[in-house]
């Protein structure tokens, strides 16, 4: 199959994205004629095009309707739907919204840069308040808690400037049967550069990668625990010793799903660490 020139943006995080996308694929066991990739409309939605698998580069929000179509008519492909904050969020919020609600064994992809990119910078439905563009500054979709609503049964986020942790989720995305739905952090370093430079800042006091039946630290000796369901950040932890009603991850807990979902989004919550990993797994 004759790939196509790829014409991302030189720096754009897309093409970390496809690099982890063309390491992993190959570890599944798929034979590459049984893979099939795709999109909507968007600078995501052109990655069809620079794989060496099928790939359909469909309408706009449309790819999850296209996918499932697919993967009702031959169930023994593995099916992969990439699209955007714009185009999986706005225009295609609907198909989406089913698409986890119904779901079929598919994958969801969904690469979040805050900004509608390909058509140069405008307000996405992701976008934080207070962006450059003085027209659409409402309040932005948080997608984690968009995809818990929907009764997703897996959601998990990871972000193109970790490659490691980008593998690992997804192959977790792989192996559930059902629909999975990973959000990416990608960075546009055209229209929105360094959106998420404050979450990988060089002291790692707003990030936090989460780890099924582990405790939830982060930063610099720093711990969230959890009391009748209400989350505290305690300092100057020493890890080695017990800690009470520290937060263990428990991925199949609705409850602390939900509150995760809300940190760093909502206003009484800001003050804690962007989650990464498994948020949410059903079974």
């Amino acid at each position: 199959m004759n790939l196509k020139e790829i014409k991302w943006c030189t720096g754009c995080g897309n093409y970390s994205i496809l690099n982890q996308i063309e390491k992993v694929l190959p570890n599944f066991g798929i034979k590459k004629e049984n893979i099939v990739f795709v999109s909507g409309i968007g600078c995501s939605s052109r990655l069809p095009y620079y794989t060496k698998y099928f790939g359909i580069h469909g309408i706009h929000g449309r790819a999850t309707s296209i996918a499932i179509g697919i993967k009702l008519s031959n169930p023994n492909l593995s099916v992969w739907v990439i699209t955007g904050d714009g185009d999986g969020l706005s225009i295609g919020g609907n198909h989406l919204m089913h698409a986890l609600r119904r779901n079929i064994d598919i994958n969801i992809l969904l690469f979040n840069n805050e900004v509608y990119a390909l058509t140069k910078g405008q307000a996405s439905p992701t976008t934080k308040k207070n962006f450059k563009n003085k027209y659409d500054n409402y309040n932005p979709i948080n997608t984690l808690l968009f995809a818990l609503g929907c009764n997703a049964t897996f959601i998990a986020r990871s972000i193109d400037r970790n490659p490691k942790h980008l593998r690992k989720m997804l192959y977790e995305c792989f192996i559930h049967k059902g629909t999975s739905f990973l959000e990416i952090y990608q960075n546009c370093n055209i229209f929105n550069n360094n959106a998420f430079n404050y979450i990988e800042n060089k002291k790692k006091e707003k990030i936090i990668f989460i780890e099924e039946k582990k405790p939830l630290f982060f930063g610099k000796k720093k711990a969230i625990i959890l009391n009748n369901y209400k989350p505290y950040i305690i300092n100057n932890i020493n890890i080695n010793n017990n800690i009470n009603n520290i937060w263990i991850h428990d991925k199949k807990n609705f409850k602390k799903s939900f509150l995760l979902s809300n940190f760093f989004y909502e206003n009484k919550m800001k003050n804690f660490p962007c989650p990464f990993g498994i948020i949410y797994k059903k079974y």
